[in-house]
């Protein structure tokens, strides 16, 4: 009998810009996928992200590495994608993304990964590209990006931030492979600190940054500072920097039981524009 050759394939050079297309029809939601091809352009490594075409045109693409993040993906792309991840189990952390395309995709190697470690069903996607000063929010002038001689000063904060949000440490043992990936973003220039009496009291990154957009990660405050209006100036000063410097639209998301969250970025001019689901494995 023959086979029918599926039309899922790895990511080419020559199918970059067709990809970077497909993150532009949304890209408050697709700036992660489309910071991870770019990076992975400049350093050939572009394995790991599958594609589908239709009649020659890249109609559905899943970045699939540690993450698992589906872009304008079609129900049948989907089921195809599935095929290839389900037995990836071991190596995926997350599936996320566009919620509608996550569940789908769950839905598909839920039976074959078993139950997930949480499930973040309803994240609101924030964005905005207007200055938090321009509605009368003085952004905190001693916001800054962290210095490559502060790592060791990140890290405390790094550490509680993934802990409280994700349920447990970044590390087991050794915190040298952590500290390097926290080491990489300041070298960015994409950390942006709050130093006080030597201590990171506030932090948050770039966590990527493609097509005129920085989607924002790992916004903390240092619990005994919370509740005291100090989280709006700080996030404003790295708006304020961000929006005028590297990218005009800043996105990110939230979970939608985080009510103090949600209002401080009412308040910075954040409104919705999608909903994310994150599965955590």
């Amino acid at each position: 009998m023959l086979r029918t050759r599926t039309p899922v394939r790895s990511l080419t050079k020559a199918d970059v810009d067709d990809a970077l297309e497909l993150c532009s029809r949304n890209v408050p939601a697709h700036v992660f996928v489309a910071a991870r091809i770019l990076e992975a352009s400049s350093t050939g490594t572009l394995g790991s992200a599958m594609v589908v075409r239709e009649d020659g045109h890249l109609s559905s693409l899943c970045w699939a590495s540690a993450n698992v993040v589906p872009v304008e993906t079609t129900a049948e792309a989907r089921r195809l994608f599935a095929e290839r991840i389900r037995r990836w189990r071991g190596r995926v952390a997350s599936l996320l993304g566009p919620r509608e395309e996550v569940v789908d995709l769950w839905d598909d190697v839920e039976p074959h990964w078993g139950p997930p470690r949480a499930i973040r069903a309803h994240q609101p996607l924030l964005a905005t590209s207007t200055p938090p000063s321009a509605l009368g929010v003085v952004p905190d002038p001693r916001v800054r990006p962290a210095r490559a001689d502060e790592v060791d000063l990140v890290l405390p904060a790094a550490e509680h931030m993934f802990t409280a949000e994700i349920g447990y440490a970044p590390y087991t043992g050794s915190a040298r492979g952590y500290r390097g990936s926290l080491a990489a973003l300041i070298a960015q220039g994409h950390t942006y600190v709050v130093v006080e009496g030597g201590e990171v009291i506030f932090k948050t990154d770039i966590g990527s940054l493609a097509l005129g957009c920085a989607q924002l990660q790992g916004v903390w405050l240092a619990p005994r500072l919370r509740g005291q209006g100090l989280a709006a100036p700080m996030l404003a000063g790295v708006m304020e920097q961000v929006m005028a410097g590297p990218a005009p639209l800043v996105s990110l998301y939230v979970n939608d039981f985080n009510a103090a969250a949600l209002a401080t970025y009412r308040r910075l001019g954040f409104a919705p524009v999608g909903d994310f689901t994150t599965v955590l494995l």
